[in-house]
């Protein structure tokens, strides 16, 4: 499948988990999800086979609100708790591990390296696992675009996706995540998820306007490895839609 070593303990059971097949995150937001209303989330979804829950979504999360909701999740659930972060004060030590992510077509240099210079020393004095990956902004792009002052790769500008993915790998980036954006009308297209597939070795996240079924079988189809949900669960909570996700994950599942 890839090349690359896991070198952490959640970055191991994201391996393994993608050996047998494709992996499902949750991702919810603290603040609108706080403390046990997460945990209740976060139950609800592993056992209906989510494998990871990513915690983040608003910005200006505070790492108490962070914790909290961390804590009470991993009462709950034995799934990796990681944070899905907008700076370093949605960071929490009580979290497994961070997406230590760069975004990639931003104009705003804090958010491709910046940021990330000032928070390393905070991670590793919380013992977070940090997950080095690569995070591409598909048009439209919703509310990330905007605060990350994005340039959104057009969804027909397939090429550009794939060389803008093929450059994070090349840095060193273990994975690649496109973007269409929380509550995009529509998720990343399967050409361009196509055309980064067979670009890139490291694993393919795709995540945004993914609220069907056949949405996600489509992408799946076209190469998405690891399958990122979140506006589904706070429109519907574990409902129709989330639930014809996660059957469609575990339908490519072997064993």
């Amino acid at each position: 499948m890839t090349a690359r070593r896991p070198v952490g303990r959640v970055e191991q059971y994201l391996y393994e988990r993608l050996d047998r097949g494709p992996v499902h995150l949750t991702l919810i937001d603290p603040d609108k999800s706080p403390g046990e209303r997460a945990a209740r989330i976060a139950r609800g979804a592993v056992e209906l086979g989510s494998d990871v829950i990513l915690l983040g979504g608003s910005t200006g999360i505070s790492h108490e609100v962070m914790g909290a909701a961390a804590v009470a999740i991993k009462r709950e659930v034995e799934a990796p708790v990681v944070i899905f972060p907008e700076g370093a004060t949605s960071l929490t030590s009580q979290a497994d591990a961070v997406l230590f992510m760069s975004l990639l077509n931003s104009r705003n240099l804090d958010l491709v390296i910046r940021t990330h210079a000032r928070a390393a020393p905070v991670v590793r004095r919380m013992g977070l696992e940090a997950i080095p990956l690569g995070y591409l902004v598909i048009a439209p792009g919703m509310r990330v675009g905007e605060v990350g002052q994005v340039d959104v790769v057009p969804r027909e500008d397939v090429e550009a996706a794939a060389g803008w993915s093929l450059a994070a790998e090349l840095l060193g980036m273990r994975f690649v995540y496109l973007e269409a954006g929380s509550g995009a009308p529509s998720p990343v297209p399967g050409s361009m998820v196509r055309a980064v597939r067979s670009a890139i070795s490291v694993p393919l996240v795709v995540g945004g306007g993914i609220r069907t079924g056949p949405e996600a079988r489509a992408l799946l189809d076209s190469g998405a490895q690891l399958l990122v949900t979140g506006t589904v669960t706070e429109e519907e909570g574990l409902g129709d839609g989330f639930r014809a996700i996660l059957e469609e994950v575990r339908r490519d599942r072997a064993g």
